[in-house]
């Protein structure tokens, strides 16, 4: 199960907070498999260092988060996609998911956004999940049978 990730944290309740951050977890040790291509990097990079993306007095430094994003890169599996979408999804700039999972492999994007519920999503074969229901699909695979 692979799966490429347009997920963000800021602004959400506490308990999504806590599941995109245990996925973050296990991303970061290698336990969950995901694909990153240079265009969904270049995007990661620039929506965490926005002005006022992680608050008014942000608790990380640009510096740490181009560690942390390091780590997270390291961890993946890099993909360069050879065809584009444009434009496909309702907003453009996340056809670089889309292109990402396919170029991959991937079965799912976790993604809480709704330009991904668009009907042709599923007719290449993904399927769109929030962070939630991710998880809960991961322990479900993981349990014995």
């Amino acid at each position: 199960m692979r799966a490429a990730f347009r997920h963000w944290a800021n602004d959400k309740p506490l308990s999504l907070k806590k599941v995109t951050s245990n996925l973050l977890r296990e991303m970061l040790v290698g336990e969950v498999p995901f694909a990153v291509s240079p265009a969904v990097a270049v995007e990661y990079e620039d929506v965490l260092k926005r002005p006022g993306v992680l608050g008014d007095d942000p608790w990380i430094s640009g510096g740490e988060i181009d560690t942390v994003l390091d780590a997270v890169f390291g961890q993946s599996m890099l993909v360069s996609p050879w065809f584009r979408f444009r434009p496909f999804l309702d907003d453009p700039k996340d056809d670089i998911y889309i292109e990402c999972a396919l170029t991959a492999g991937a079965t799912f994007i976790v993604s809480s956004d709704r330009h991904f519920q668009h009907p042709a999503v599923g007719a290449f074969g993904l399927s769109v999940m929030k962070a939630g229901d991710f998880v809960a699909e991961l322990a479900r695979r993981r349990q014995p049978t």
